[in-house]
């Protein structure tokens, strides 16, 4: 059914550019990670989460080069980030590191994307309601760094779009996939983060590239 109406999805998203709220009220389906995928599929034909773990698992080695190459202020903060990764260095942490770690060495701010909260934090939910948006992480009350976090969402336009994403890594490709099957822009102050996360770990129209991203290809090509 999701294939069959994707041509009908897309005039109403590009055309009629609805409110986030509107659009999952008619198209509920669409806002879970299998179909989120199968939509970045049919506007791309790449296959979302495969694609974009695998390369970000490949850069992972040369991007934690380049973090260890920053000093100062931006240098401190990647150390803070990465710190997870000695308590607890499964996969989904790392990714979640190296991602957040991007963000810092891009000078953008990582709390722009990802949001966390306790899971007795009674403004929690009029903060992820007032997200435009981002990723919420909800943890408990005196969890280490690395532990599991209670739930991890998406929020667009104040509505929690989707939940109980499990981790980090997965709600940044899954936000990414909504930006395509929405049409929607990139926040302006998670710019150079997205076109890095497009155009050189996705490969989506990479020919063209800012200084920032260039340098970082470059490195990442050594």
């Amino acid at each position: 059914m999701m294939d069959k109406t994707f041509a009908l999805r897309r005039q109403e998203v590009v055309g009629e550019a609805p409110m986030i709220a509107d659009f999952k009220t008619r198209w509920p389906a669409l806002f879970h990670v299998r179909e989120v995928s199968a939509e970045f599929k049919r506007i791309t034909t790449i296959h979302l989460q495969s694609t974009f773990f695998s390369r970000v698992d490949a850069h992972s080695a040369n991007l934690m080069k380049a973090y260890a190459k920053k000093g100062g202020v931006q240098g401190r903060k990647i150390k803070t980030i990465m710190a997870p990764m000695t308590q607890n260095d499964t996969i989904e942490v790392r990714r979640e590191c190296i991602l957040k770690g991007l963000c810092v060495y891009l000078n953008e701010d990582p709390e722009k994307l990802v949001k966390e909260y306790l899971d007795v934090d009674e403004g929690a939910q009029t903060a992820i309601a007032e997200t435009v948006f981002g990723i919420f992480v909800i943890r408990a009350e005196g969890a280490e760094p690395g532990d599991n976090p209670v739930d991890v969402g998406i929020v667009l336009e104040g509505v929690e779009v989707m939940s109980n994403l499990g981790n980090v890594s997965l709600a940044v490709v899954m936000l990414l996939g909504l930006v395509y099957a929405l049409n929607l822009s990139y926040p302006q102050e998670l710019r150079y983060t997205f076109e890095v996360l497009q155009k050189i770990i996705l490969e989506l129209d990479g020919h063209k590239l800012s200084n920032k991203a260039q340098v970082l290809k470059t490195l990442l090509s050594r």
